[in-house]
């Protein structure tokens, strides 16, 4: 039998009351595109001050999203200048850069079915006064200038970020032993 048929038998095995999936390994070969989107979300400094880290990332793995990439950093101008380049001429920009380097932020790299969207509906509008209840701005932001979190605006854009943030070998690629449960068999 191919590899195929070995993927077509266990995929009819799984969930079959008595029966036990053939040995041998999961038959994802590669996931579907959909379900390898990525986006970039940052834990600002405000909220890394506000211990509210866990909170976000809690919120992220409910959802069934998968981590693949984390890390705690100081961000610079440099690093500031290119995340933020279409915002450089706006007369915020000072402060925004300053409040980017007040301290700690976290960036996360999140993978999953439709995540840039998804995201950006978790996250809330970026003015908080606006961010509805239930979204990470409208349950912890209290201002437009600490709104908690980034998240990418696109697929296109979450690729960029992600390159000025992480490089390619920091993101793990790794199977969730959840995914049956989260996207179906």
């Amino acid at each position: 039998m191919g590899s195929l048929g070995r993927c077509l038998a266990r995929s009819l095995l799984r969930g079959q009351p008595g029966l036990s999936r053939p040995p041998g390994p999961r038959c994802y070969g590669s996931a579907p595109p959909e379900l390898q989107e990525k986006t970039l979300v940052l834990v600002k400094p405000d909220a890394v001050q506000r211990r509210l880290v866990g909170n976000v990332i809690q919120r992220f793995e409910r959802r069934g999203f998968k981590l693949v990439a984390m890390k705690l950093l100081q961000a610079d101008q440099g690093l500031l200048d290119k995340h933020y380049q279409q915002l450089r001429q706006k007369p915020f920009y000072p402060a925004l850069l300053a409040y980017m380097t007040s301290g700690p932020l976290v960036a996360m790299v999140w993978e999953g079915y439709n995540v840039v969207r998804s995201t950006r509906a978790m996250v809330g509008d970026t003015d908080s006064a606006a961010a509805a209840a239930g979204t990470i701005r409208g349950d912890f932001s209290m201002h437009v200038s600490r709104n908690v979190v980034h998240a990418s605006d696109s697929v296109e854009t979450a690729q960029r970020e992600i390159g000025f943030w992480f490089q390619r070998d920091e993101l793990v690629a790794w199977e969730s032993g959840d995914r049956d449960y989260t996207y179906g068999p």
